[in-house]
């Protein structure tokens, strides 16, 4: 195969637009199996963009690769939750029947095999994704059957032997995947009433569209909370003539799942949720940014959206209304974490690494592509559909003054019914805990590692913005798990997912991780917790963006709660010497240099 000619016909298919470059380098390695040098030659000539532009985007994603793979990859997810419920048995039963190790492929090239982090599965964890397949509650045995299996007939959609309920059926998806809604509350999960939400907006002014969502106080729910209908008047007042509306569908928060269910059975809400916006703030082009690990549904969205064009929901005068066009279309990302934040998604939009960018312009002022942008997740646009269809005073019923609506939570863990729970806002964490069989927990992370390990003593705290503040995710851990150990392996989640792009997280996560570890090691004594805590502050107040500004929270927060259980494992040395300094490894090179064992050690 000519990797020239293939590459430039890759760019053709997406009119060498340079900002279409995550599809483009999607489209050479789907073709080549890797992005070589030649591609990213030949792309770089094709769309116009410096040669370093295209391989900063290979280099920075870990779907795409320059190096060869196997036809088939299978990525095993080490997430916390994975590693809780059997990561290392599953792992250890596919190097074995493969004959690799992590990181390696086959010598005949037909398998590869790698971690990745959270996929989105924590509710049927151990999980793994081969190729855009999902599999799901993994043991050894089914990881030997499906190495088996795919040597047989080498086609991952094959494995899927009993599909998921719901949509999980539908023919474009075919997912084993289960929706896992445990609690299905009166505003998001209620039956939808499609097109009603449209035809309402577009009745009244999109001055009194962004009222309706002020009056009904909704407020983000990816976790910062800043009030939606407030994000809409500072766009659509900002000067311009093209505007865009975003769908932040990068749910790669570790322990969230919630949108991935919203995805597969409500996406007409979504979708009309983009729309309205749209319509409020002056945009007639909409983007969703669909995590990489949910590949798997986007056809099956492809097609949701194609049906809402044939029922004039999208395109030219959408429901008739003459003056208002508005579609949208979806990128696919590429597994980075950070393209969560958003300021970093509208760089991977934009064909570029996903780097945050700096904020003052925020992105309702200078947003994708220059222009004011509104960006909103899954969840939020859920909540837009259905203040329209019946009006704020419905939702506002649900919640508290400060707080109005219901919240997902995405729960998991050590605890009876894992899955998708919708509770008023004001919940009480006992509460919630009581619902999922969760009683016995000696901690929940509430929000993710970027959230709060929240200890017994915090358990009547309230789910809400104003008290335990949440994405989504709520991870249950049980009498048994050690609070370090949970926090070392978030630590490692943050130094493999920072962009590297400003010291203090790039360097300050590893050296927390690196304390951290040592204490466990019980190699640790006071003052190193007193240093910890110093970088912990500094990591926090340097960093760049929300990634660095929250990725010392797993042990500030463990630190809150579990102080006492902490401190026990410290002691100093009783000459003096600092415990956590290794002498005979400091040496152990320079033995090596001279033929000699140090006489100090």
């Amino acid at each position: 195969m000519n990797i020239e000619h293939t590459a430039e016909q890759v760019c053709d298919a997406y009119g060498n637009d340079p900002t279409r470059l995550m599809d483009i380098v999607r489209g050479v390695q789907h073709r080549l199996g890797h992005v070589p040098d030649a591609a990213i030659d030949a792309v770089a000539r094709r769309v116009g963009r410096a040669r370093v532009d295209v391989e900063s985007v290979v280099s920075f994603y870990g779907f795409f690769s320059k190096e060869p793979k196997g036809r088939i990859v299978i990525r095993l997810c080490d997430d916390v939750i994975d590693r809780m419920f059997g990561y290392e048995a599953v792992r250890a039963a596919f190097e074995e029947e493969l004959g690799i190790v992590l990181g390696e492929t086959t010598p005949d090239g037909r398998f590869t095999l790698e971690r990745t982090a959270c996929i989105g599965m924590c509710d049927q964890a151990p999980a793994a994704m081969v190729n855009e397949t999902i599999v799901t509650w993994l043991s050894t045995d089914k990881a030997r059957r499906i190495v088996s299996e795919l040597r047989e007939h080498m086609t991952p959609a094959r494995l899927v032997k009993r599909v998921g309920g719901g949509n999980n059926g539908h023919p474009l998806i075919r997912a084993m995947v289960h929706n896992s809604i445990r609690r299905p509350g009166p505003l998001i999960f209620s039956e939808i009433n499609r097109g009603e939400a449209i035809r309402k907006a577009l009745s009244i002014s999109p001055a009194e569209v962004i009222r309706a969502i002020k009056t009904a106080r909704l407020r983000g729910r990816g976790g910062a909370g800043f009030p939606t209908g407030l994000k809409w008047e500072f766009t659509r007042s900002a000067p311009g003539d093209r505007k865009f509306v975003m769908c932040n569908a990068d749910e790669g928060e570790p322990g969230t799942f919630k949108d991935r269910v919203l995805l597969t059975e409500r996406a007409d809400r979504v979708f009309a949720g983009m729309t309205i916006a749209g319509y409020a703030i002056g945009a007639s082009e909409g983007v969703m940014y669909l995590r990489g690990e949910y590949a798997y549904l986007l056809r099956y969205l492809e097609d949701v959206l194609e049906k809402r064009r044939a029922d004039g929901l999208l395109g030219r005068g959408v429901m008739g209304r003459d003056g208002f066009d508005f579609d949208i279309r979806i990128q696919l990302g590429a597994g980075a974490y950070v393209c969560g934040e958003e300021t970093a998604l509208l760089s991977s939009c934009e064909g570029m690494r996903g780097d945050p960018k700096n904020r003052p312009p925020f992105p309702a002022q200078k947003g994708y592509l220059g222009c004011p942008t509104v960006v909103n997740n899954v969840e939020t646009l859920c909540c837009v559909t259905k203040i329209l269809e019946e009006g704020p005073a419905t939702f506002n019923m649900h919640g508290t003054n400060r707080s109005a609506g219901t919240k997902l939570l995405s729960i998991s863990g050590d605890c009876d019914s894992p899955g998708v729970y919708e509770i008023p806002l004001g919940t009480p964490l006992g509460e919630v805990l009581e619902m999922c069989g969760g009683t016995q927990a000696k901690a929940v992370q509430v929000g993710g590692p970027s959230g709060r390990l929240v200890g017994p003593d915090g358990f009547g705290r309230l789910i809400c913005f104003d008290d335990l503040a949440t994405g989504g995710a709520l991870i249950v851990f049980g009498p048994d798990r050690d609070i370090l150990e949970i926090v070392s392996q978030y630590m490692a989640f943050f130094v493999d997912e920072s962009c590297g792009y400003c010291t203090p997280c790039r360097v300050g996560n590893v050296l927390i991780k690196r304390g951290v570890d040592a204490i466990i090691a019980g190699r640790a004594e006071p003052r190193d917790l007193e240093q910890l805590e110093d970088l912990c502050r500094t990591v926090k107040s340097t960093s760049r963006c929300g990634l660095g500004q929250t990725s010392p929270n797993p042990l500030v927060t463990a630190l809150e709660s579990f102080r006492p259980e902490i401190e026990a494992r410290l002691r100093a040395d009783p000459n003096g010497y600092r415990r956590s300094f290794d002498l005979s490894r400091a040496v152990r090179p320079t033995e090596q240099l001279v033929g000699r064992k140090s006489v100090h050690t």
